[in-house]
């Protein structure tokens, strides 16, 4: 069976922990991609292809990087998580008030996560995603008084839509719908299967 080497195209630490429960060796490359500007040019497209598009660009940057050797016997892993809430894209709060506002307009109703994933080496470039339900508490006292506490953390703000569910955040979600690790930032499930038709 042919070795390939496994490049993950992300600085995440939460999908580095991910994938580790698929493997244990892999490398790690930052993508220089322009996120805000891909959204953009693709929206027409629709917010669920939005991540599936951010992923395959995120891994193909990482791939032409490579010298020529190298692509011959790596396989390399984008991912792209959004959180979305009636067609709109929620995206990192950049400070508390758009923490606040974001988790407050959360609460009480049903959001998509959804994780776009894509896999590329020399021959084989292929993407899809994967989508889980999350329902947030309603917004009574009791959920104001832990976005309040929430937002003075800092969790929120290296997160799609300010909260991360493996964390502080999971005391906001009344339910959940799908694929539990997805709404971390990867479908370990789906993905494991996919990783396992290259190697």
């Amino acid at each position: 069976m042919r070795k390939f080497n496994i490049i993950l195209a992300s600085a995440s630490p939460r999908r580095q922990e991910l994938l580790h429960l698929i493997m244990d060796d892999f490398g790690i490359a930052v993508p220089d991609v322009d996120e805000r500007a891909i959204e953009d040019s693709n929206r027409h497209l629709g917010v669920k292809k939005l991540s599936s598009i951010l992923a395959l660009e995120k891994a193909r940057k990482v791939y032409e990087g490579l010298s020529p050797e190298k692509k011959d016997e790596t396989i390399v892993i984008g991912a792209d998580t959004s959180v979305i809430l009636d067609d709109e894209i929620m995206g990192k709060p950049g400070d508390i008030e758009e923490a606040r506002q974001m988790l407050t307009k959360l609460s009480g109703h049903t959001h998509s996560v959804i994780t776009g994933v894509a896999i590329v080496s020399r021959n084989v470039f292929f993407d899809f995603f994967e989508e889980s339900l999350v329902e947030f508490g309603p917004l009574d006292s009791y959920q104001t008084e832990l976005i309040e506490k929430y937002i003075h953390s800092n969790e929120p703000y290296d997160k799609a839509g300010g909260y991360g569910i493996q964390g502080g955040g999971a005391l906001l979600v009344k339910e959940i719908k799908g694929d539990y690790f997805n709404v971390m930032g990867l479908p370990v499930y789906k993905l494991a299967r996919k990783i396992d038709e290259f190697i």
